[in-house]
């Protein structure tokens, strides 16, 4: 009987003090280069993708709560300056889509305010607290002015990303 205890613990000890390379990763650093794309989170291709304007049309018919898997081609209006942890996507016309990342599980390059880009995952529609949008707001850079402006709840489009093409 000691000697199962005594291997199991030199086994969970080994097991255990393993370093694999995705331990080591940051995951904001490039994970592969597809197509003239950066890709970040779970392997997507560029292939199906839809334009920011369809996107909009689908949103418009999503209610608080209603959820669709979709994949569209878009640019970065913002993206947090601390970690890339989040990014905001250009929708013609409207507000823009908040863009999470999948069990925080991948951040993107905080460079990327501009550049054209495939993402995709689960859209919403979601009611942001205050509190919400001044930290968003604070990541963001913005001023104290423009954070204590921030006074009201609001309905936004909201995106759980698990994979993101970043067009080189």
């Amino acid at each position: 009987m000691k000697s199962i205890l005594y291997f199991a613990l030199i086994f969970f000890a080994i097991s255990c003090n393993q370093n694999t390379e995705s331990d080591k990763k940051d995951p904001a650093i490039e994970e592969k280069v597809q197509d003239g794309y950066e890709s970040f989170g779970a392997k997507i291709s560029p292939e199906g993708s839809f334009s920011s304007s369809i996107m909009l049309e689908k949103y418009g018919n999503l209610r608080s709560g209603d959820t669709i898997d979709e994949k569209f081609t878009t640019t970065v209006n913002s993206v947090c300056q601390m970690k890339g942890c989040w990014m905001v996507l250009e929708l013609p016309g409207v507000d823009d889509a908040m863009v999470k990342f999948l069990d925080y599980g991948f951040f993107v390059p905080k460079d990327i305010v501009g550049k054209e880009i495939i993402v995709r995952g689960r859209a919403f529609v979601e009611e942001v607290s205050v509190e919400d949008q001044r930290h968003f707001a604070e990541d963001a850079g913005k001023s104290i002015d423009e954070i204590v402006a921030i006074r009201e709840p609001k309905t936004s489009f909201g995106f759980i990303a698990d994979g993101v093409l970043i067009k080189k």
